[in-house]
Parts: structure tokens; sequence; C-alpha cells
């Protein structure tokens, strides 16, 4: 039996019943009670909604294998399920392409005031000076993390005759003619735009802090589309009263679910909404129709179904 505990396209279900798989859909299902239905599960399809720890793990004696829709896996215990033998797969190579053209639109977006000028002709208000926006060509663009997304989003900026600059730590050889491999401080240093494609760990959580935004000297925008902790949402805020940076794109935030803010969380949202140098979108850079489909066909490729 499989679980699928997200939403999902239907090619995965029907692919998974085709082979003579029993799927179980439960893409509300609690942490809860996914707990009281694993007895007989041979398989986990999953997403960032649902924590698979070491309970899931030991309600699970049949499980051979757990599939990630998307990139990251900071929500799996990889080190508990490969003692227990399990597999677990991700698939960044179905978002990635949706991931670097979400993060171009907003960094395109922002620097040419597009958002706001928008909402302001929709309210009869027609400013031209004001709304005068840069040109992303000939600018430097620093990448931080040259995974999947990063390498996206670079291939995309080919065009626009930026020069480019990429952090990462866990890689190196990956410079050449379209991109130069530099340290972060280098990045900081050079960049006039800084998007994050990196995972969140314990290394990379708030990677993006006071100290970090001290170091930056162009006045950079910040786009981050990877996870919420990258940035630490108190920090941002900081550099952004200082002046420190031109704006900031988000499409994810510490805390995702609005309802559940806490005070300090709340303050710090309404603050960021009310800036018109800050776009945030609600964590669907890799979401698009073509990613939805082709993370369920990579999923199943990987799988070997």
């Amino acid at each position: 039996m499989i679980i699928i505990t997200a939403k999902v396209h239907q090619y995965l279900i029907d692919t998974l019943l085709q082979k003579g798989y029993e799927v179980m859909y439960e893409p509300l299902i609690t942490y809860a009670e996914l707990l009281s239905k694993l007895d007989n599960a041979n398989g986990l399809v999953v997403t960032t909604r649902i924590k698979i720890d070491k309970a899931v793990i030991d309600k699970a004696p049949k499980l051979k294998w757990i599939g990630r829709l998307g990139s990251g896996l900071e929500l799996i215990d990889i080190d508990y399920a490969t003692q227990h033998n399990i597999l677990c797969v991700s698939t960044p190579e179905g978002n990635r392409n949706a991931v670097a053209e979400h993060v171009l639109g907003m960094l395109l977006g922002l620097m040419n005031n597009i958002y706001q000028a928008c909402d302001e002709v929709k309210k009869g208000i027609w400013l031209r000076n004001e709304n005068r926006g840069l040109e992303l060509s000939n600018k430097t663009v620093g990448i931080v993390g040259f995974g999947n997304t990063g390498r996206a989003f670079a291939k995309l900026l080919a065009s626009f005759d930026v020069t480019l600059l990429a952090y990462d730590k866990y890689q190196s050889g990956f410079g050449g003619k379209m991109v130069r491999e530099v340290n972060l401080d280098q990045l900081c240093k050079y960049a006039d735009v800084i998007s994050f494609h990196v995972p969140l760990t314990a290394e990379t959580k708030y990677m993006a802090d006071e100290q970090f935004f001290k170091a930056l000297k162009q006045k950079p925008y910040i786009i981050n589309a990877s996870r919420g902790h990258i940035i630490q949402t108190e920090a941002l805020i900081k550099a952004l009263e200082l002046n420190q940076i031109k704006g900031a794109a988000l499409d994810v935030l510490e805390n995702e679910d609005l309802n559940s803010l806490t005070a300090e969380q709340s303050s710090q949202f309404n603050y960021l909404t009310s800036r018109k140098d800050v776009l945030i979108t609600p964590h669907i850079a890799g979401y698009s129709q073509e990613a939805f489909y082709k993370m369920s066909k990579i999923l199943l490729e990987k799988l070997n179904i």
C-alpha cells in the first residue's frame, strides 16, 4: 500500500494503480492520523506538510521508500530511515525550472516596480517618474547554493548580460565561462542581487543574519525561494530599515501558517507587507502546473515504478 499525504497530480495515482499498488490518497491527513494508518504502508509520498520522524518510521514496519515531491529532505529523518533500509528520494529536477522562473519574475517585478505600479493604476494613480525602474542587464547576480534551482536560475539569467557569481560550500569546480565561483564574502561584496537556493540544515538556518547583511556592499536585492528559516526575519527587517538592501522578494517565510503567527511574527509580517520594496508570495515558486506533473513523473522514474 502507498500512502499519499499531499495533493499530487492524477498521473501519480493512476500509474500506481495501474502497477497494481493499493493507494491511500489522504492529502489532508494529519500527523496523528498518519501514525494510525502505517501498518501496511510500503511507500509514503510527502511534501512539506508532515514530518517523517522516528515515530512514523517505527509505526511502518513494511515501509520500503519515502518519496518527497520537490526539493529538500529536512522533514525526513534520513539517518533513521537509512538504518531501516528505507530509500528516500526527492524530485528537485521536477520543479527547478518553475522556481527559477518565479524568482526571475519576482526580481524583474521588484526592480521595475511592476507590482506597485499596477496596484496604483488600479486605484486611478498614474505615476511614471516615481516608478522608474532599474535594468537587470549589466548587474552582478549572486547565487547562494548551486544545485538544481541555482543552476536553473543561472541558465535563465544567461541572456541578461549579467555577471554571475555563485557560492556553494559543498561544491567546487563548477565555475566557467558563464558563472564565476566565489566565496560568500566575495559574493556579499560584489553582488547587486543575491538569491538563496540552499536546503534547510543546521548550517544554513539563519544563514542571512545580521552579520550577513552588514557584510553587503552594493545594497543588493535579496531573494529567497528556498526555505523561510534561511533568512532571519528580524535581521531582514533591520537591513531594510538601515537601507542595507534595496528590497526583498520572498516566496517563503519562517512561519507560513498565517493563522498561527505569534505576536512578534504578526508584527513582522505586517511590516514586510506594508513595504513597497518587499514582495511576498505563498510558497508557490515550485508549484507550476508543469512542475506538478513533472515531480510525480520523476518520482516514479527514481523509484523504478
